[in-house]
């Protein structure tokens, strides 16, 4: 035997919602917030690699904060990376941070002071 609980409306008015109802209805209200979440975390997941890929290999050669400390992500030679090695060394940053963030620390230590992902890139970052 399932008791009625009154659950108010936005407007104010008494509704009555079996238990079995109420978890129904907070499953069917859940369901779509997931979804937005998971969906916003897509678009944010795109817009971040895009940006990173599409100004590292602009004529620019970096991103904002690369231009505001003077700073530019080029190849092996020197000259500007393009758009598939900048993709590139972006998702092999993951790589350099997934285990205690040794992929960056590793530029402290090798001849061209390059992190895990600009050795997986072939890339330096030089100053201007």
């Amino acid at each position: 035997m399932t008791a009625n609980i009154p659950v108010f409306a936005v407007l104010g008015i008494g509704i009555g919602f079996s238990a079995m109802e109420q978890e129904e209805a907070a499953g069917f209200m859940l369901a779509p917030l997931i979804g937005y979440l998971l969906f916003a975390g897509l678009v944010l997941a795109v817009a971040e690699w895009l940006y990173f890929a599409l100004m590292e290999s602009s004529n620019r050669m970096a991103t904002l904060g690369k231009m505001a400390i003077g700073i530019k992500v080029t190849d092996l030679n020197g000259n500007r990376v393009s758009f598939g090695r900048a993709t590139g060394r972006y998702f092999a940053r993951i790589l350099s941070g997934m285990i205690l963030m040794i992929g960056y620390i590793m530029a402290g230590f090798t001849q061209k002071k390059q992190a895990l992902h600009d050795t997986m890139a072939s890339c330096l970052v030089v100053l201007k």
